[in-house]
């Protein structure tokens, strides 16, 4: 394509916010702690970093990679990396330094920004072997200051000219890489997803049109960013249109709930495991959620029994299921507010922009009710997994993308996600679906929360295990779990042990490390 009219087509992550800020350019953009920007102030502030971090020598498919909480600082630094043409790569905080070290190392990241709070992990994985040149350090909602010796976003967006335009950044081709993220490692060690520009603006749109989005939402942003589901299918879609997002990096009850009432926030995402703190906390019936519309879950499956909870103690809030993996940028699937009851337990059908199959090895459709692999086609995938052509081209065999997740289809088309995989457990000989089983213990009421897991037995090969934790002031034994079990399910499904827990091991996206429990258990 001649350059010029390739320039003229542009299209990238940095030209829709620019756009957006030419839209509304007074509309409040950003609000996190005392910080607030109007899309005008937070468009500007892109194009100065972005102008900044050229002159600290970051070239444009340069990997730059985050390591932070949520705040205004991560938000701007993700569309100034976007805007000037550099590769983000976002990294999980809760990692140890080793498995931070290993993602530094493996995507070759350049410049690390940290937030406060990480300065000792960042500096420790940098030092192992990485290609890490230079540190910014990046404040959080409650501001700080830099450790002494780092440079800090305030002084890097003071040495951008002011008057900086994004006309004078070379132009950024939609095809180009925007980002390389890594896969949770919940099974083994991450991989890094590459995604382009054009994939994860695919993706916004499917998000905006599917989630019944608007530019008058105010979306509260509570997961972290590192995590593709809240950067990419809420503050990204929020950005495009055009909505208020108020950031915080604290995702708990006791923050979360006043922030819905304090801005009035009417769209609010989160895993099954927050949705049920927040439903659990002493301060949720006495916050005012009148504001709250529009609810959204992933992650994992919402549990049958506390769906019907939300819907009668929030009945104001339409709730979306959106099913996906990192891989697809990453919604997949939608189930509908008006869908939730009727297939409860559901990830919906296939979202705009996506082609979605049940295959079974040979890559032929299942019929209706028969267990397969859920296989994806779609402009939002994928380039491949970055310095890794193996897994790449394992995971597009058949010509499509293999997602790992187990499912069943009903006659209708609905997709139920039935187990990854690797959590398939094989009992005696016969397969079981841990979330089968999970969906009747969460019927006994003294249940808050519970994990299946296979466990080594040396005469089941895999033992059924049910990892519990129960309800505040409520009691439970192992025999009135397993007797609930043997009554509610065929035999060899039921659990063979249940161990008590006071929490389940979960990454900061709300997803449950199935692979830590088999760890924790296995003797």
């Amino acid at each position: 394509m001649d350059v010029a009219l390739q320039d003229i087509r542009r299209h990238s992550l940095g030209d829709v916010l620019r756009r957006t800020a030419t839209r509304v350019p007074a509309k409040t953009a950003i609000v996190c702690g005392s910080v607030s920007w109007t899309y005008a102030e937070f468009d500007g502030i892109c194009t100065r970093l972005a102008h900044a971090l050229r002159a600290r020598n970051v070239a444009p498919g340069d990997r730059v990679a985050i390591l932070s909480r949520n705040s205004h600082a991560f938000a701007a630094m993700r569309f100034a990396v976007a805007r000037m043409g550099a590769v983000l790569v976002p990294v999980n905080f809760m990692l140890n330094a080793d498995e931070v070290a290993y993602i530094l190392k493996s995507s070759g990241a350049k410049l690390l920004l940290v937030g406060t709070g990480f300065e000792t992990l960042a500096a420790t994985a940098a030092a192992r072997d990485t290609a890490v040149a230079d540190t910014i350090w990046l404040p959080g909602e409650e501001g700080g200051s830099a450790p002494e010796g780092m440079a800090s976003f305030d002084e890097l967006l003071g040495s951008g000219a002011p008057d900086a335009s994004d006309a004078d950044l070379p132009p950024v081709d939609a095809r180009t890489l925007l980002q390389i993220i890594y896969t949770s490692g919940t099974e083994s060690l991450p991989k890094g997803a590459m995604l382009t520009h054009e994939a994860v603006l695919w993706e916004y749109v499917s998000c905006i049109i599917e989630g019944g989005m608007a530019a008058t939402d105010v979306m509260l942003h509570a997961l972290p960013l590192y995590h593709c589901a809240q950067l990419d299918v809420f503050l990204g879609p929020a950005v495009y249109l055009g909505a208020t997002s108020i950031i915080t990096g604290q995702p708990r009850p006791d923050v979360i709930l006043p922030l819905i009432a304090q801005y009035k926030a009417n769209s609010f995402f989160a895993p099954p495991s927050v949705w049920i703190a927040l439903l659990r906390s002493p301060q949720f019936d006495t916050t005012d959620l009148a504001s709250l519309e529009k609810g959204y879950y992933g992650a994992s499956i919402m549990p049958v029994e506390v769906l019907k909870e939300m819907q009668v103690r929030m009945p104001r809030v339409r709730l979306w299921n959106f099913y996906g993996q990192t891989e697809i940028a990453p919604l997949a699937t939608v189930l509908y507010p008006e869908e939730q009851m009727r297939k409860a337990g559901s990830a919906g059908r296939p979202a705009l922009n996506v082609e979605t199959r049940v295959v079974d090895d040979e890559m032929n459709d299942v019929p209706p009710g028969v267990t397969g692999e859920i296989v994806h086609r779609s402009p939002q995938l994928l380039s491949g997994y970055y310095n890794d052509p193996e897994k790449t081209a394992a995971a597009f065999v058949g010509g499509w993308f293999h997602s790992g997740d187990l499912a069943v289809r009903d006659a209708e088309g609905y997709i139920t996600v039935v187990d990854r995989k690797k959590d398939m457990i094989k009992s005696g000989g016969e397969n079981v679906a841990s979330r089968e089983v999970e969906e009747v213990i969460f019927r006994i009421p003294a249940v808050s929360e519970v994990a299946v897991i296979g466990l080594p037995d040396p005469y089941w090969v895999e033992a059924v295990t049910a990892v519990v934790v129960l309800r505040d002031g409520h009691a439970a034994t192992e025999e009135d779990v397993l007797a609930f079990c043997k009554s509610n399910m065929a035999h060899f499904k039921a659990p063979k042990r249940v161990i008590f827990t006071d929490a389940l091991p979960k990454n900061p996206s709300g997803k449950l490390l199935k692979r830590e429990l088999r760890r924790r258990y296995a003797s």
